[in-house]
C-alpha cells in the first residue's frame, strides 16, 4: 500500500489537473448534459468534491474516535474491495448508480464554488494525512460497494476515486468539444 505521503502528492496532482480543466470552461459548459441520465461535468465536480469532505474524510474522521459505536471492527472488504486495493485503483468502467435526490449531484452554483471545494479538499487531506495512521487498522466503517474500510484506506479512496472521475471527465470533455464543433457551445 502506498503511504499517505505519496497519496497526498498524487491528489494533489490530480486536483491541479481538475483546476486546469475547470479554467477551460464556462459556466455553461460546466452545466451542460449530453442526456438527462448523464451527470454535467460541473456535478461530476460536486460529486467529487462532496464525496471527499462528506463521505471519504468523515468516515477518516470517525475511524480516528475508536470510541464510536458504527466501527465495524470485525467486518472485512467485499471481493471488489479487495481488488481495488491491491491493484490501487478502480476498474477502469463507468459506476452507474440509479438518480436519486440522495446520490445525484446538484448542478454547481458558480465556478470559483468547484475551485474553492476543490481547494478545501487538499486543505483537509494535508491536515488529515498526518492523524491517518493513529487511527487502530482495526477501526473500520463500512462502504456501501467496498466493505468495512479502515482510517487509511478511506484516505486512499479519495486519490483512487479522483483518478477513476478522469474517465469520465475525459468523456464529457470529448462530448462537449464534440457539441462545440457544432458551434452549440464553448470551450475555450
Amino acid at each position: 500500500m502506498r503511504s499517505t505521503t505519496e497519496v497526498l502528492k498524487s491528489l494533489e496532482t490530480a486536483v491541479e489537473r481538475y483546476l486546469a480543466e475547470l479554467n477551460k470552461l464556462d459556466m455553461s459548459s460546466l452545466l451542460e448534459k449530453q442526456s438527462e441520465e448523464e451527470w454535467s461535468i460541473g456535478q461530476m465536480y460536486v460529486h467529487l468534491i462532496q464525496s471527499a469532505l462528506f463521505m471519504h474524510l468523515h468516515n477518516v474522521e470517525q475511524c480516528l474516535s475508536s470510541g464510536d459505536s458504527t466501527l465495524n471492527s470485525d467486518e472485512e472488504k467485499t471481493e471488489l474491495g479487495r481488488q481495488v486495493f491491491e491493484l490501487g485503483q478502480f476498474p477502469p468502467i463507468p459506476v452507474k448508480v440509479p438518480a436519486s435526490p440522495q446520490y445525484t449531484p446538484q448542478p454547481p452554483e458558480s465556478k470559483d464554488s468547484l475551485i474553492d471545494g476543490l481547494h478545501m479538499v487538499v486543505e483537509r487531506m494535508r491536515s488529515t494525512e498526518p492523524l491517518v495512521y493513529q487511527a487502530s487498522v482495526n477501526n473500520k466503517i463500512r462502504h456501501p460497494r467496498l466493505g468495512a474500510l479502515n482510517a487509511q484506506e478511506w484516505f486512499l479512496l479519495i486519490e483512487m476515486h479522483y483518478r477513476h472521475h478522469f474517465l469520465q471527465l475525459d468523456r464529457l470533455i470529448s462530448n462537449l468539444e464534440m457539441y462545440t464543433r457544432e458551434g452549440n457551445g464553448v470551450y475555450q
